[in-house]
Parts: structure tokens; sequence; C-alpha cells
């Protein structure tokens, strides 16, 4: 990129430099003026604006174009069942389009099945068009955080209120408290003495950041930019002067923009779509040969010939007949699909997200309630997850008796509540001179406060200082000034409001940089004044001469005292606390008589900064605290249930190393005294790691610390290519890419932005790390139920093929129609396959390795079984057919009370001969209230009277399926010690699926749509007699399962190697 010609019309135009290349944070004001060609103090002209707005576009992020609607609806189609369940409803349309001609009741029943196949397509393709659709929100929600106007220098005027998106490099802007950055900007002077931005939600920072206009190493990471503001971040104090030197896509903002769309193009199917895609591949091809086979058995029925001289000729061919075993190779399509399924597993996920909204996770798309059942790495943001994300004083440091003495406390809690954890040794009511002394300072020179909201205790103003209001609650006030402390109280702040009751602030020294501390003027009741000050220990040493002791009394700070005070702080900094000083001075010269009146002669002294430092000098050193945002208490169990079920968790944050490895040691991702010289990595050090997926390899915890935005993206990248399945955590607008490219994208409810939570799958209502390990857990549950329910629906496809199969290789009429077995894959399974996801979890859950994302769903032993199944479900469905026409009775069972007639087993396979057959007469039957008479054409008794025979095979099926769905409760345990009634939905379920086959055979337009009949008490016993041997079969091969699988049992090994 170039930049512009005249500036104001006093320069000749002469070629920029790339802005791309230009790091204008390595570089000073001086220069940086002269690369973007503009005087601070008089802005761009007009012209100048325009050039560079052509050159460089508008500060707008850009509109990616979403696919299509058209698009998105034929992606829904991109999926092997569908294609295979879409052919089988044009085939069955065109079929029954042609059959129509011949009218009569079985014209309904044809058009039925290609018009239930369409709907459920339909349905499932607005499903996934709504879920998809909802991926481009992400960018969406980016815009809104932009800033929308700008206080802009142009032609030496003060532009106020400029739309943002006219910016281009080389505006000078100004900024003040509060305002949105609207686009990246090198800081040029500072107004006030300090400037502080919030841009955690980029950086992932715990604290607002100091800026300053001095340049930094050209090769800095984006947390170390301390004279660059970022667009989309906010000013929280101060007040300064800026230049634009990247806008609209070329900003940090721009370049999360750019990753979040990169990586909504990798988006990935999850586990078990992928196998799902697998199964309907090896189902494509099982169909084509099974069709194949049925035509190849029956092709001498449609198509026959005479050989002369060795040769075929004379060839004829029944179309009629042709088209019959059509339909049946598309009953064969119609019975392998479970067209089910879609349903039962969306059905499943919406409740599996349910019980995990009761968790406190949200679950923003399906399919993420199955993926993270095989969750292999948690990689988790620091701030706010596995820490509270609230500032709390962990230790205090109070003087002793003498000067070289000092006193230790530990204070408990981790949030803003005063009430949360108390101080250990402390002496209630008791406090000595000195301990009053620090909380009169961090009562007094202090801005902050603590409010209660629906969200809990929240801070309002700095949080460290907010920190300090709460150890001012939990110290309580001296027996002096009100017995007691906050507790009990219904008023949070009641002691520091004591406190300013005593003595009322009249001035404020305001923090800055140089001198690294803040400090107050009070005045006491009795018309004293005094000095309070906090800050870093070092710089407020170096100021002070005098050290306060228990007792009060106030004695010179040697250095024997003063290496007691920097050996404390020395203790509490390796601890990764933040670490503060409290001073004070008594009648400070000068201000002895001040009252705040802006006429006093020392009031001149608190306008300019440059004054404090010797204001605030020769102190009296009373104490230090160590602050820290403190790790949730929950977090280190959640890190041991993720340790047991075999998930590694890898913390990735954009804070500052010790305090993370610190945070990490404590919450158990390393061990207390472990050496983690090798796992623990910036961002920078990994990028530039010879063998980065060697590094990430290694099994247990890993620690990137100063981590940016690219980092995070490419730590996913690499451990989705060693075939993990990746959650990621994140809150901020930088995470946003990592959390769209990663398997399950986790943002957070509380802290969240909005654009986290658009890029992600999941939000966690409460920000809490445990909640994670606790969803990771129900979705294991929730897929071993999955599971259970794509077994029962597989094995029973199986067995309609099988029945379907036997049918057309024994040559006997067809017992069950397309529409029939719709009827039972859709609705009468259904309610027994959505039953099975409310299984109770197993005990163990979290106590096992993690699936891999490419185990079988059906192990080769549970496919034998099921084949096993389906083979009796065959036999027994063509198997009452049979008996239905050849047999009176059947193990006792009188089967002739409606008068129909028998016919030998060779009679009914050799039917399509029936014509040539001499002397063949039926009698009439009842079903009901009908009577099939077959006085006309006696052959009609295998076509219009098989309906009995048809009913009686359908209501074997549907038996059948119900008790295999007690089979399915559990994998490899018997009904004897998992019985039926640890599920009561399971039998409410199967009492619903009995219900709906009730009402389809006693209801005369239901059972006329599909081509059924009443049955009476005696068929029944005869169904139930056919249908139950089924549970005794799989019991016997679930023992067999059992007695085989010992040696299976060892846990299997993590496929991450050992570093």
């Amino acid at each position: 990129m170039g930049k512009g010609a005249q500036t104001n019309g006093t320069k000749e135009s002469k070629p920029l430099l790339d802005l791309e290349e230009y790091a204008a944070w390595a570089k000073d004001v001086r220069e940086c003026e002269e690369n973007y060609q503009v005087d601070s103090k008089v802005g761009l002209s007009d012209t100048e604006v325009e050039k560079r707005l052509k050159k460089y576009g508008t500060n707008e992020l850009e509109k990616h174009e979403g696919q299509s609607i058209l698009r998105l609806v034929l992606d829904q189609f991109n999926d092997t069942l569908v294609r295979i369940l879409l052919a089988a409803a044009v085939i069955s349309f065109v079929l029954a389009w042609y059959d129509g001609d011949e009218g009569g009741e079985m014209e309904i029943t044809a058009f039925v099945e290609p018009l239930v196949i369409f709907l459920i397509l339909i349905v499932n393709a607005i499903v996934g068009v709504w879920q998809e659709s909802n991926a481009e929100k992400a960018l969406e929600a980016l815009k809104e955080i932009q800033s929308e106007q700008a206080t802009v220098i142009r032609n030496g005027k003060k532009v106020s209120s400029l739309p943002a998106k006219e910016l281009v490099p080389g505006d000078i802007v100004e900024l003040r408290v509060g305002d949105k950055i609207p686009a990246d900007m090198r800081v040029i002077s500072l107004v006030s003495s300090t400037l502080r931005v919030e841009q955690g939600s980029l950086t992932g920072e715990s604290e607002a950041v100091s800026k300053t206009t001095k340049p930094v190493a050209q090769e800095t990471d984006i947390q170390g930019k301390k004279c660059m503001v970022f667009a989309g971040t906010t000013v929280v104090n101060g007040n300064c002067y800026c230049m634009v030197t990247d806008t609209g896509m070329n900003t940090e903002i721009g370049k999360v923009h750019s990753q979040i769309q990169e990586a909504s193009q990798n988006e990935e199917d999850t586990p078990l779509k992928k196998k799902l895609n697998e199964f309907g591949e090896v189902l494509t091809l099982l169909i084509g040969l099974i069709c194949l086979l049925v035509w190849l058995i029956n092709v001498k029925y449609f198509l026959s010939w005479e050989y002369v001289n060795g040769w075929p000729t004379n060839f004829k061919f029944s179309f009629e007949k042709c088209t019959y075993y059509f339909e049946i190779a598309v009953a064969l399509a119609v019975a392998a699909i479970p067209e089910g399924l879609p349903a039962v597993i969306t059905t499943c996920l919406a409740l599996g997200t349910r019980k995990m909204a009761q968790k406190n996770a949200l679950v923003r798309k399906l399919p993420s309630v199955e993926t993270l059942g095989c969750t292999t790495v948690i990689c988790s943001d620091k701030t706010g997850t596995l820490t509270t994300n609230q500032m709390a004083v962990a230790k205090f440091v109070a003087m002793g008796h003498g000067p070289h003495a000092v006193r230790l406390f530990s204070v408990e809690g981790t949030t803003y509540n005063p009430h949360d954890g108390k101080i250990h040794d402390w002496p209630a009511g008791r406090m000595d001179s000195n301990l009053q002394t620090i909380a009169k300072i961090a009562a007094l020179a202090n801005d902050a406060g603590i409010e209660k909201s629906e969200k809990g205790y929240v801070a309002t103003g700095m949080p460290t200082e907010a920190a300090l209001k709460v150890l001012v609650e939990k110290m309580g006030l001296p027996a002096g000034l009100r017995s007691g402390s906050s507790a009990g109280h219904g008023d949070l702040m009641v002691c520091s409001q004591e406190w300013s009751k005593t003595e009322s602030r009249i001035a404020t020294l305001e923090f800055d940089r140089d001198r690294k501390s803040m400090g107050v003027i009070v005045k006491s009741k009795s018309g004293r004044n005094s000095l309070l000050v906090k800050g870093a220990v070092e710089n407020l040493l170096e100021r002070s001469s005098y050290v306060q002791l228990l007792d009060g009394s106030v004695v010179e700070l040697d250095s024997k005292a003063k290496a007691a005070i920097l050996n404390s702080l020395n203790e509490l900094s390796s601890a990764a606390l933040r670490v503060l000083g409290f001073a004070y001075k008594e009648d400070p010269p000068e201000f002895t008589t001040y009252n705040g009146d802006e006429d006093h002669p020392a009031h001149n002294l608190l306008l300019d900064p440059a004054n404090y430092s010797s204001i605030e000098s020769k102190l009296v050193f009373a104490g230090l605290a160590g602050l820290r945002d403190p790790p949730r208490k929950e977090v280190r169990q959640a890190i041991e249930d993720c340790r047991a079920a075999g998930i590694q968790v890898i913390v990735i944050t954009g804070d500052n190393k010790n305090t993370a490895e610190a945070i990490c040691r404590e919450i158990g991702v390393f061990g207390q005294h472990e050496d983690i010289s090798s796992r623990s990595l910036t961002g920078r050090e990994f990028m530039e790691h010879r063998d980065q997926k060697g590094h990430l390899a290694y099994k247990g915890g890993l620690l990137f610390s100063r981590a940016e935005p690219r980092h995070k993206q490419e730590i996913v990248r690499l451990l989705k290519d060693l075939g993990e399945v990746v959650a990621m955590t994140g809150d901020g607008v930088n995470d946003a890419p990592a959390l769209k490219l990663a398997d399950i994208g986790i943002a957070m409810g509380i802290a969240g932005t909005e654009v986290a939570k658009e890029a992600s799958d999941m939000v966690l209502a409460d920000d809490n790390f445990s909640t994670i390990v606790a969803a990771v857990g129900e979705g294991r549950s929730i897929y071993n139920n999955m599971k259970a329910f794509i077994r029962y629906m597989i094995s029973s496809n199986i067995g309609e093929v099988a029945s379907i199969f036997l049918t057309a290789a024994i040559g006997i009429p067809e017992g069950l129609i397309p529409v029939q077995l719709l009827w039972v894959n859709l609705v009468t399974d259904g309610p027994p396959a959505t039953a099975l996801g409310f299984n109770p979890p197993d005990k163990y859950i979290m106590k096992k390795a993690p699936r891999r994302s490419d185990d079988s769903l059906i192990s080769a032993w549970i496919l034998f079984r099921y084949l096993v199944i389906g083979l009796y479900v065959g036999v027994a469905t063509v198997g009452v057919f049979i008996i239905w026409y050849t047999h009176g009775s059947f193990l006792g069972i009188d089967l002739s009370q409606d008068g129909h007639s028998l016919v030998t087993y060779s009679q009914l396979s050799n039917w399509g001969q029936c014509k040539s057959w001499e002397n063949f007469t039926v009698s009439p039957f009842t079903a009901g209230d009908r009577v099939f008479n077959f006085d006309s054409n006696p052959c009609d008794y295998f076509q219009g009277g098989k309906v009995k025979a048809m009913t009686l095979s359908l209501s074997v099926l549907v038996a059948i399926e119900m008790f295999n769905s007690l089979n399915a409760l559990s994998e490899d345990e018997s009904l004897l010690t998992m019985p039926p009634w640890v599920n009561p939905w399971l039998l409410l379920a199967m009492s619903v699926s009995f219900g709906l086959h009730f009402l389809i055979l006693y209801v005369p337009f239901l059972a006329q749509v599909f081509g059924i009949v009443p049955l009476s008490l005696n068929e029944w016993l005869l169904v139930l007699a056919v249908a139950l041997p089924v549970i005794f079969i799989d019991e016997i091969l679930k023992f067999v399962g059992r007695m085989t699988s010992g040696a299976q049992t060892s846990p299997r090994p993590s496929k991450r190697k050992t570093e």
C-alpha cells in the first residue's frame, strides 16, 4: 500500500511506504508523522482524505456473502442416506402413477409412501438450512463492536462525531474516557497523566492496560504494543491523541474477521455424521447387491426364453412382472434405510441440550452434544474460566513489633462477596494501629465499589481497588470505631463507609506510570490532614523514610527493615500475586491547612502531575497486599476428572507467563514442584518451535501464555491434524476464530462477547470450567444412548431386509408392502428409539478414555449379533405368513376360526402359476366385519387374500421390534441385571407403539390405507409366540459376548504419544 499526495497542500506528493509493512509501534512519533505525511496539529486535508479513501477504502469490515438459500438447500441432499431415500421416493411415485390407471383402493396406499418420504426430506432440509444460516451471525456480531463515531482533527479543526467509517490512515483522532476505539492507532500524545485501555476482549489480558507514546521493539507481540490502541477496545481512563495506522480489514479486529471467515469454511462434520455417512455408503452397496440378487433370483418370472441349437431365442418379457419385482427392490430400499433415524437423533440431541442447560451449558448447535462425548483435548482460556475473573486479596503483610519484623495474613475467598471467606489468625475486634492504618488506606485511597446484581457480586471501578474494598470488609472495624465486622449488615460496604465518615477526601493524586502510585489527601473530624498512598512497593519504598510498627509508633526505615519488606514482596510476587504497598504521611507540608479550596496556594501543586512524586515523599510505610485473579474452587476437581477421563487440558491465555504458571500449578494442570520449562511456552516461542506437533502430542498438561488469536488457531489446527477432537473455550473477540475452528467452540455466557457467543457451539451460563467437564460426561452418556437406539433401529432394518429377501428368494407373495415398512420405521420404531435416549448414564462414564472419533458405531461382534437377530426377524415374519396359509393350528393355537382355505407350501411358493392349476378353489374367510370371497378369481387368494397373512407379518415385525428394544437397553448387560424398569420411558414408549399399531388395525380407514385387517385373540397369541424368542436369542448372544470380552476390557492406550 502507498500513501496519497499532499497533506494540507503543504508537502509535495511522494510515494508512501507500504502500510502493511510499516511498524508504527517501533517508530517514534516524528517518524510516524513523516511516513503518514501528516502534521498532528493540523491533520489531513479534505482532498487528501478523499485520495486515501479511494486507496484504502472505508473503515469497515467486509460483508462476506453467505451461501445462497438454494445452495444451502442443495447441500442438505449431499448425504448418502438422503439420496437413497430420495431415489426410493421418486421411483415409488413413478410406479404409483403408472399403477394409477387401475384405480381402486390401493391407489391411496401407493401415493402415501412417496409423499411421506418427500415430507421427511423437506423437514430435514429446513432444519439443516436453519442451522447453517446461523453461521454468519458471528461476523455480524463483530461489526456491532466497532465504533460508529470519532473525534478527528482535519484542516486544522476538530471535527466531533465524524462517522468512523470515514477514517483513513494518517487521521489524527482524540480519545476520551469511555470512547470505543474506531481503528488501530499509534498514540502520539497524552493529554492526561495516564491512559488505560480495556483490551481484554481482543488480547485476553485480565486488566486494563496502560498506554504510552514510547516506541517498543518491532517484534513485540500484540500485548506488548504499549503505544498502540486497537479498534473495538475501550478507553477506561485518560485522554489522548492518536494517529490512525490501519483501518477496516487491516486492523487487528479485521484480521479476526478474516480468520472467522476462514475457519467457517473449514467446518467439518461431527464424528457421528461421518460415521452415518460411512454407514450410508456401505448401505448403498448392500442395497444394490441385494436388489440385484433379488432380480437374479426372480428373473425367471418376468423373462423367459428357449434354446435353439444351444443359443437362447424366443425371449418373452412380462413388463407387469418386471414392475412388480422392481417394486420389491424399492421395498428393499425402504426397508434397509432407517427413515426415522434423523428424527430420533434430533430428538435425542434436543433432550440432551435440555439436560445440559440444567447444568449451565447452553448448546447452540445440536450435533455439538454428541461431539462433546468424544472430546480428547480441552483448550481452556485462563481468565474467567479457570479463574473467577474477580480480583481478590490472597495475602497481606503488616509490620510487627520491631522494624525488621513482619506479619503475614492469608485471606480466603475468590469473589467480590465480602462474606466469602475470612482472614486466618485475625484479631477480630482487636485491630492494632498498624492494621487500622492499612484498612484506612485501602478504604479511602480507592474509587471502586461493590454491588450485588443478578449475576452475583460485581465490581464498579478498577478490579484491584474493588478487591481492596472487599479486604476492608473482611478486616472489620476496630473496637473504638464500631464493633464487629460487616457480616450480617445489609450494606455491603459498611466498613469502608465508616472509615469515610472518620476522614473525608479533599484531593486526589491520580495514578501515573512514572511514580506507579495513587494518593488521596483526607481531612479528619479533628481537622488534621493526611496523605494516604497505595502503589508499587519498590516505588513507595524509594519515597518512604519511615515505617509504622504494630503499636502505631513510627521508626526510621533502615536497610534491614527495607530488606524485610522486599523479602515479603519477593515471596508474594513468586506466587504470581500482584503486590500493592500502603504508605501515609501525617500533616503533609503545604497541605496542612488545605481544605479543597481552589484559591488555596497548595491547589496549584495538584494541577501538575509532575509535582506528585515530591508531594508523596518522606512517607511512612505501613504494609503490602498480594492480589490475584483466583482460581475457581471447583476447577481443581474438574481437572482431576479430566485426567481420569483421559482428556488432556491445555491452557491458552493472553496473560503473562508467571501468573499463568502459578494458576496452573494451583489447579493441578502442573504439579507444585514439577519442572515445566518444556511444557510452558509463550505463543511466540511455540510458533518458533522446531517440532510443534511433537510438543502438542505430549501426554499431560500444557500451557501457552501471551497467546495471540493466530497462535490459538494454529494450536487448534495442529491438534485436529493429530486426530484429536478439540473443545476450545473463549470469551473475547480474539477467541472467535479458534472457537469457529475447534470441533466444539465454547463461549462464556457472563464475560463473553457477542462475537464469541455467535462463533461458538456452546455457551457456559456460569463461565465455569467444571461445567465443561459435566457437559462432556453428559455428551458421553448421550452418545452411548444414541448408539443403543442406532443399533436398535439398524437391527430392525436388517430384519426387514431379511424378510423381503426371504420372500423374494422362496417365491411367496409379498408379505410387507413399502407403506407398512415406512410406518414401522418412522412411527412404530420412533418412540422406543427415542426412549432409549433416556437410558441412565453409566456411573463409570468419566473413568474411561474418550472414544476415538474413528471408532466404529457397530463392532464386528455387535454386527454379527444383529445379523442373527435380523435373520430371526426375517424368518419369523415370513414364517408367520407361511403358517397362516399352510397350517390350521400352530403350537396348539387354532387358526381356522376365520374359515380360510389351506394350501400346500409348494402351491404358495409357485403362486404365479395358479391360473394353470386345475380345480383350484378357495373358501371365503372373515376378517373383522369383512368377508373375502374369491369365487370369481380363486388365484386372487394369493394377492387380495393375503391381507390377513400380511397383517400377521406386520404385527410380528412390530412385536419383535418392541421386544428387541428391551435388548437394546444395554449392549452387554442381561435383562436380569438391567431390567426394563430402569428406563420407565421405554415401557411407556412400547405402550405408545403398540397403541399406534392397534390404531391402524382397528380404525377402518387406516386399515384400508395400510392394507391390513383386525386380528382375533388367537391370532395375537400366535404373534406373541413367534415374537418373544427374540429376547432369549439375544440373551444367549449377550452371554457369549460377556464370556469372550474379558481380553477386550483392558483400557486402550491413548493415541497421543509421550514426548
